[in-house]
């Protein structure tokens, strides 16, 4: 079952070209030129329930401005677009009841209050029962880590605590669809394992269709199986991860160990190599064709203990389509 389609959805923004200086100011309150940028141009798009799906992109690429159309905050210029059976710019009280956006650079607590209190207020809002909003906060607090903290201002919270409150805060209407921009963005390492642990329980349990953008690729490698990339504001890929690395590279991995030490030297005519270890591990970039004759020439001619063909990172990957994607590539 579909919950999020999207059919040649576009949008464009429309903005006032001032020209410079003082007679370009006094020209301006008379005539006008106004610049358009096609910010999403024709984006095709099914999500079905309980997807968890990585939406990807380089910055400007069109995608908070995608998520932003699918909850309803900004009004398509063209196309067909339908969350859970509604339009979302209709902004209907059954839609936002169901749909939940957490944007790691904005914020819905009230700074100068305990989270705890914003929670009451948000329950008040979309009328939660009391035992279904203590159940909820307790479950997502204790998943979180964070009951102890629920009594203190939120200004006085780490940005990861505040980042973990606003998660409690989004997801405590039990929304059926999950809009996450960057829900990682400038946290620490721990707390980043933190809310993708989370996250990933979080989407076990309860089957929330969930569409995260991110810049951090762990997030999506742990997180989704499916990924779709987004460039200059037009879809470039949709389908599952390992599908992305092995239709776009163009290279594999050769990772060998050695009984004794060998000289970079002796791995050049295989490809492009890396020593490590002192010279008894090594990793041999070669093209995707050749890798399992050059594994052999390598097995036959060099003091090999063990050898493995892996593919490129994903994100490396993801670099490459970008780059092909803007013709830079």
């Amino acid at each position: 079952m579909s919950v999020i389609e999207t059919a040649s959805l576009r949008k464009t923004f429309r903005s006032v070209q001032k020209e410079p200086g003082l007679w370009g100011s006094v020209r301006g309150l008379w005539s006008r030129r106004y610049v358009e940028k096609e910010a999403v141009k024709g984006v095709d798009l099914v999500v079905g329930e309980g997807e968890m799906v990585g939406f990807l992109g380089p910055n400007g690429a069109g995608k908070t401005t995608t998520l932003k159309m699918l909850s309803g905050i900004l009004l398509p210029t063209s196309g067909h677009l339908s969350v859970l059976g509604f339009t979302p710019f209709d902004r209907r009280a059954a839609f936002l009841r169901q749909i939940a956006l957490v944007m790691g650079q904005k914020q819905q607590l009230w700074w100068d209050l305990p989270a705890r209190e914003s929670f009451l207020l948000l329950k008040e809002i979309y009328e939660i029962p009391d035992d279904a909003y203590r159940e909820r906060v307790g479950e997502l607090a204790e998943m979180l880590d964070i009951t102890a903290i629920l009594d203190t201002q939120v200004r006085k919270l780490s940005l990861g605590e505040r980042m973990k409150c606003e998660l409690v805060a989004a997801l405590l209407h039990a929304p059926r669809v999950v809009f996450l921009d960057e829900p990682t963005i400038g946290l620490d390492v721990v707390s980043q394992v933190r809310i993708r642990e989370f996250l990933k329980t979080y989407q076990e349990r309860h089957r929330s269709t969930i569409l995260l953008t991110s810049h951090y690729m762990q997030d999506v490698k742990e997180l989704c199986e499916r990924v779709v990339i987004i460039d200059q504001g037009m879809k470039v890929f949709d389908g599952p991860l390992a599908e992305l690395v092995s239709r776009y590279s163009e290279e594999k991995l050769i990772r060998l160990t050695f009984e004794r030490p060998v000289a970079a030297e002796e791995l050049t005519p295989f490809g492009e190599a890396e020593v490590q270890g002192g010279g008894t591990q090594a990793t041999v970039r070669v093209p995707r064709a050749e890798s399992a004759r050059r594994a052999g020439q390598m097995l036959a001619t060099l003091p090999v203990a063990d050898v493995t063909i892996d593919e490129v990172e994903a994100d490396e990957v993801i670099r490459q389509v970008f780059s092909r994607a803007s013709g830079t590539g």
